[in-house]
Parts: C-alpha cells; sequence; structure tokens
C-alpha cells in the first residue's frame, strides 16, 4: 500500500521566539530554509521540540499554516494538548485545515496514565469517526507528559485502517521496532525511529528514516545515513558511532541548547524558549554546544 510519508528525515521542528517571548516568524522562515538546504524530506511542525504544550491553539494553527506555506517540502502537523476528546477532535480539525499533508496523533493524549487498553482504543475510533476519512495521519509517541507507547494490536489496528502513514517511534528498543516494523509490513504506515543509537539498524530493518531532536543539530548527517548506509556500510557504522556520543547533548538543556547550536551556526534565533529556563544556559553549556560543532565539522571532512 503507497504511503504519503516519504523516507529520509523529518526534523521535529523547534519553535523561534523573540526575546519578549513572541514567535519570531521572520527566525522561522530562515530555519525552514535551513533544514531545506540539509537535505531533509520533510518537517513535522507543532511538535513537543516545537513547545507545543506552551502554545495556544491559535499559534498552534497559525505556525502549521505559516511552515506548509513556506516550505517546500512535505509538512506534517500535530498540536492536540487537550484533554478531553471533544477538544482534540476540534484542535485536530483546525490543524487539518491549514493545509499541512498529515495531521499526527499524540498517543499519550488519547488515554491518561494508567487507563484501559479499551480507553484509548475507543478515543482513537472517536476521532477516526470525525476527522475526514481522506486525511493523511500519523502517531507520535511523546514523552511529555508521559509516554504512552502503542502495543502491537493497536499498530496492527491502526495499520489495517488505511488512514496511517506516519509512526514517530520513540520506544528505544531495537527489539520492539524490529516487531513493529514486521506489523506495518505491506501497510501505508511508515516508522520514522527518534532514537539516534538505534537508527542504522533499524534502517536495515526497514524503517523509513529519522525523526528525533537531533536533526536540529547536524540533519545533513542523518540524511547522510538514511542514503547511504546501505551503499557504504563501513562509513555507516563510523557515521552511526559519532551520531550516538554527539546526541549525547539531548541530555544537557533542549531545546535551549539547540537554539544556541543554531544562533551559532549563524541562524537570527534568539536562545528564549518557554519550556524551558534559558538563564540557565551556563558557559559550560555553551561550550559544549561550541565543541560538538567544531567535532561535527571534522567528521564530516573526515567522512
Amino acid at each position: 500500500m503507497e504511503s504519503k510519508a516519504q523516507n529520509g528525515v523529518w526534523p521535529v521542528m523547534l519553535t523561534p521566539f523573540t526575546d519578549t517571548g513572541r514567535v519570531d516568524y521572520k527566525a522561522l522562515e530562515a530555519l525552514i530554509q535551513w533544514y531545506e538546504e540539509r537535505g531533509v524530506s520533510g518537517l513535522f511542525a507543532v511538535c513537543q521540540s516545537s513547545e507545543m504544550f506552551f502554545l495556544s491553539l491559535q499559534e498552534r494553527v497559525e505556525l502549521s499554516r505559516f511552515i506548509k506555506r513556506t516550505a517546500h517540502v512535505p509538512v506534517i502537523s500535530s498540536g492536540h494538548t487537550s484533554y478531553s476528546i471533544d477538544d482534540q477532535i476540534d484542535e485536530l480539525k483546525r490543524v487539518a485545515d491549514t493545509g499541512v499533508d498529515a495531521v499526527i496523533l499524540i498517543t499519550n493524549r488519547l488515554a491518561e496514565q494508567g487507563s484501559a487498553p479499551e480507553v484509548w482504543r475507543n478515543s482513537l475510533d472517536q476521532i477516526l469517526a470525525a476527522l475526514p476519512g481522506d486525511l493523511p495521519l500519523g502517531f507520535y509517541e511523546c514523552p511529555y507528559p508521559y509516554k504512552r507507547l502503542i502495543s502491537d494490536s493497536e499498530i496492527s489496528y491502526a495499520a489495517g485502517t488505511g488512514r496511517f502513514h506516519f509512526l514517530k517511534d520513540t520506544c528505544c528498543d531495537a527489539a520492539l521496532i524490529q516487531r513493529r516494523l514486521e506489523l506495518i509490513k505491506g501497510s501505508s504506515l511508515r516508522l520514522f525511529n527518534a532514537n539516534t543509537a538505534t537508527i542504522l539498524d533499524s534502517l536495515r530493518h526497514g524503517a523509513a528514516g529519522f525523526s528525533g531532536v537531533m536533526a536540529n543539530f547536524h540533519p545533513e548527517l542523518y540524511v547522510w545515513l538514511c542514503r547511504n548506509w546501505d551503499k557504504e556500510p563501513e562509513r555507516a557504522e563510523l557515521v552511526q558511532a559519532f551520531l550516538t556520543m554527539a546526541s549525547q547533548i539531548e541530555k544537557q538543556l533542549y531545546p535551549v541548547n539547540a537554539k544556541a547550536y543554531l544562533q551559532g551556526k549563524g541562524l537570527p534565533i534568539t536562545i528564549y524558549t518557554r519550556s524551558k529556563n534559558h538563564h540557565e544556559m551556563s558557559p559550560l553549556f555553551l561550550s559544549e554546544v561550541e565543541q560538538l560543532d567544531r567535532l561535527t565539522e571534522w567528521f564530516k571532512k573526515k567522512m
């Protein structure tokens, strides 16, 4: 079954803000161009990296519309952050109306933590019944406010509907990823791994690509890996090892550090965020970001 999710790298987009906390659309336009110049296949707008839980519904809708209108690659978007399913359906419809190429469901929104599996399935069925049948959909196993992984039966059910095309997988488990890839084989659903340490292994077993935090630092290396892992296996192993070590920067002060990294690359972006205190970006943290940039540039020359 044909999928609408093009293989490759789909960055989880940052939201640039001004120093006063407003969405900075001029910086966002530059950021979109930066992603595209590095060969990404598409853009995942309004996700956790975008600070969606700290954006109003109007901001989420406006961001989705602006990114879709500005980008030259496909754009998918999420942004249903409410607890009520009726409110979520309204949010999802408004995001869909912006013209994005697919609307992504956040798995932890469909049931509260500890709820029975039937609750999640009932919520999904309500959403599917309410949204247009020809609207491409996807899933995102967002870790906030809690991580809700999709079960085998749920992923099989979703794949069987023919309506799902994108899964941002955050299980960080190579064996589980392999099993999921078997479950969705032959369907329109494609798995995009968010975990760097398992990306090469997942590509070897049929994953469609990468959609993770580190595509906000050096997406071009993930693009290279997705395109060349089977043609240059020895070099791919080295790229995998470098990316795994570089990804430890995620544990620092993300997304503030990603904005600092991009600022160092010349983008007109502030380090202001709503989800973290950007004043905690210490001189030590900035030094680590700068050293990662120097190491990345050295590594790319040696590839």
